[in-house]
């Protein structure tokens, strides 16, 4: 029946398993839950392997580092049923139905693909995490994400993550780019998680243009419907325009006046928006 693909780096996924696994024998269908390190050599690996005394779990370990598309691909290789449900390893069910909220659906209609959202908890964090928290609740509770997925297996088999992204971001993009390329339609329905692993605003923002580094590449390779990325449309007016390379001169001029405002407790997602738009150009400069 169902095959829940949690890829692991770096944290104590125990809870989520164990989470999961007793919403599943409350309804008692056939599962699996399979949970894979992705090589991070983590100390949290010693409770980890607590999950293969768990029936039904297992968890595995790389030997090398894959990156995130390559590692759900290997879970979804080892997974035996023909549904599988994908979680982040720093998520958690919001409500205690959630697995049987996905199986009355997947029962009850002919869709193939199911999104069911990611929420963050109400309480603000220290203002040295503000930036991640406020921009999760205020735009990845409505972005289109991989951390709470449900598809067919057969469906993900022909269509996987595209295993020459390695790097950290965009590689949601990329897949769902490929799913709609092919005609495939992702129903959402409200069934969320909750993000609880809050980096500091310093690593989301280095982490934010590693991302917008992977992006140029699934850009020039053309891996991506351009239409689903609004920095790829607003680049491709300024290039237009012919004011790509002043955006990049902005950008350059004020990174650090945005990026004070971003690490302070009240970030401008209009200047966040603006700051990722220009690093791409400059990138796109130098590219």
């Amino acid at each position: 029946m169902l095959s829940i693909l949690i890829p692991v780096f770096n944290y104590d996924v125990l809870p989520l398993v164990k989470e999961v696994a007793k919403q599943c024998n409350a309804i008692g269908i056939h599962f699996e839950v399979l949970c894979q390190d992705d090589d991070s050599n983590s100390h949290e690996n010693t409770l980890n392997a607590e999950i293969n005394l768990l029936p039904n779990c297992s968890f595995f370990k790389n030997e090398t580092n894959l990156g995130r598309g390559k590692n759900i691909n290997s879970l979804a290789q080892k997974s035996i049923y023909n549904w599988l449900l994908i979680l982040d390893c720093d998520t958690f069910p919001a409500q205690n139905n959630f697995i049987k909220k996905y199986i009355d659906v997947i029962s009850d209609s002919e869709s193939n693909i199911l999104f069911g959202g990611i929420i963050y908890e109400n309480n603000e964090p220290p203002k040295e995490q503000f930036l991640r928290w406020f921009y999760g609740n205020k735009r990845e509770t409505f972005s289109l994400l991989t951390s709470n997925l449900v598809i067919k297996k057969d469906i993900f088999v022909r269509f996987p993550f595209d295993e020459s992204i390695t790097r950290y971001g965009y590689e949601d993009l990329c897949f769902f780019s490929v799913l709609k390329a092919n005609h495939f339609k992702i129903l959402r329905i409200v069934n969320p998680t909750f993000h609880l692993n809050l980096e500091t605003s310093k690593v989301f923002l280095n982490k934010t243009k590693i991302a917008l580094e992977n992006l140029v590449f699934l850009y020039d390779s053309d891996k991506i419907l351009k239409k689903e990325s609004k920095i790829i449309t607003s680049f491709e007016s300024l290039r237009r325009l012919k004011l790509t390379q002043f955006s990049a001169f902005l950008f350059v001029k004020n990174q650090i006046r945005i990026e004070r405002n971003l690490l302070s407790q009240k970030p401008s997602l209009f200047l966040f928006d603006l700051y990722k738009l220009g690093y791409f150009c400059s990138l796109k400069k130098t590219n």
